[in-house]
């Protein structure tokens, strides 16, 4: 007797295991669709017709209905939800350009995704590895935002501009592809509006919003890139990797410390292999969405480490400038014209500095890799890493061939720069990982070369910085004549 019930019971584990999953128990969120479907179906049908006033209006009954319930949606498969999100910010951008065949396009993808949702062909609850975002499914989700700030409904604007945040990652690649500038003013602006909504500035922050989708949505459009957009995100997103790293190795040349160079370059090395590793991580664990938050973490706390160590070797590398103090330097330092601790930091320093701007390029192109042939990924990449070492090259080459004080003094200036502009992008990107505060001013500029936000959180700091460079500069002038007058005396 004992057979034939275990033979039952491994029958009742595999029907509960294999088979139940596949039976699909009718829910909330899909009873709702079911009701909801119609006005898509007859959106459809309109545009066929050529009618796309009367689809608009069909589409916007169930842009109504999907309001009043998608938490019963999201409830049931955050998968579901994030492709509906998506794929209906691909029907209101159609609907924006007024094109009969895009409307009917992204109507039909709709379509299909709210079939595959009723038919039980979504995972139910979390898959954890969300899908990435469109540009048109991020400004659809800026509009989401911007109707929960016309209604002054302060903890759904805090939501949705989370939202907004957390799936920038997704889109970021194909904004700085196309427009730098754009790429900037989206990045400060998520700040800024997050901000007014806390201080309950809602008109201030609705105008801000239909300010960003009035400049992301020309951009919402392309469908492709090219090898030159692919090469321009390392050369813009790198470039200031090979002035660090320039910088360095011209300064350990200089001192003929042939160890400090092995330093330098296992800190690239280093920083470029955790740039890839993260990118794998990103790509087949997380999403871009996923991960949005952790990036922003990771691109602020490297930022301001290494903003850090560019002070103390602004600091240093200006304090060498003066000819006999170098010699003497060196002089005593015979065989070892760095410390080992020196070496080390100059390592970590080359490090941070790769691994920050590898981190932003890997995942830009991520963003990119499904409208890029691969060919034309890997020919642009190369084509950009390829500039990025000459300008390497050319600094480390006119480096060498500059008199030591001019080598010092420009030196310190780029490193002291780099400084100045890693203290705002990192502390700008706590404030969009929601670490920090925000507190905006419309008396700060936004200086984009310089790192520069309209923030009081990241400008204090800045300018701290940039005064007490000031204050030092004038202590030394005037401790220096001092000295020639007593020398002078003597």
């Amino acid at each position: 007797m004992r057979k034939p019930f275990l033979v039952l019971i491994v029958l009742a584990l595999f029907f509960t295991t294999l088979i139940l999953p596949h039976v699909h128990a009718t829910t909330e969120g899909v009873d709702n669709m079911n009701k909801a479907l119609p006005s898509v179906t007859q959106a459809m049908d309109a545009a066929k017709q050529q009618d796309l006033t009367r689809s608009k209006q069909s589409y916007d009954k169930f842009h109504d209905d999907w309001m009043d319930v998608e938490d019963t949606v999201k409830a049931d498969s955050k998968s579901a939800y994030k492709d509906i999100e998506s794929e209906m910010g691909q029907v209101e951008y159609a609907f924006m350009v007024n094109k009969q065949d895009e409307i009917l396009a992204s109507l039909q993808k709709l379509q299909q995704v709210l079939d595959r949702y009723v038919h039980g062909q979504y995972a139910q609850g979390s898959d954890g590895k969300e899908e990435n975002i469109t540009l048109p499914g991020f400004i659809a989700l800026l509009e989401k935002t911007k109707e929960a700030v016309l209604n002054h409904d302060q903890p759904a604007s805090l939501s949705g501009i989370g939202t907004v945040r957390e799936s920038w990652l997704s889109v970021e690649g194909s904004v700085v592809a196309q427009s730098a500038s754009v790429y900037s003013d989206s990045e400060r602006d998520m700040v800024v509006v997050n901000a007014m909504i806390n201080e309950r500035q809602y008109d201030s922050a609705a105008k801000m919003l239909d300010n960003m989708i009035a400049y992301l949505t020309p951009l919402a459009g392309k469908t492709s890139y090219t090898l030159w957009d692919a090469a321009m995100i390392p050369i813009r997103e790198g470039l200031e990797a090979p002035l660090v790293v320039g910088a360095l190795l011209a300064f350990v040349k200089k001192s003929k410390e042939g160890n400090g160079g092995r330093w330098v370059w296992s800190g690239v090395i280093t920083g470029l292999l955790f740039s890839a590793v993260l990118a794998v991580i990103v790509k087949f664990v997380f999403s871009s969405g996923a991960f949005g938050t952790n990036n922003f973490l990771i691109g602020g706390w490297t930022g301001i480490f290494a903003a850090v160590m560019l002070l103390y070797m602004s600091y240093w590398l200006h304090s060498k400038s003066n000819v006999k103090q170098w010699n003497a330097y060196i002089q005593t330092k015979t065989q070892t014209a760095l410390t080992s601790g020196r070496m080390v930091s100059l390592g970590v320093l080359s490090f941070l500095a790769v691994f920050r701007e590898g981190t932003e390029t890997v995942l830009f192109i991520i963003g990119m890799v499904n409208q890029i042939s691969l060919q034309r990924l890997l020919l642009g990449i190369l084509l950009g890493l390829g500039i990025l070492a000459v300008i390497a090259f050319l600094m480390l080459y006119v480096g060498m061939k500059l008199p030591l004080r001019p080598f010092f003094l420009v030196s310190s200036l780029i490193v002291f720069y780099l400084c100045i502009k890693f203290t705002g992008l990192g502390i700008h990107s706590l404030q969009l990982a929601g670490l920090l505060p925000n507190s905006n001013s419309s008396r700060l500029p936004s200086i984009d070369v310089l790192g520069f936000f309209p923030s009081w959180e990241s400008a204090i700091p800045q300018l701290i910085i940039a005064l007490g460079a000031v204050l030092f500069l004038v202590a030394s002038k005037l401790i220096k004549r001092g000295s020639n007058r007593t020398s002078a005396i003597s």
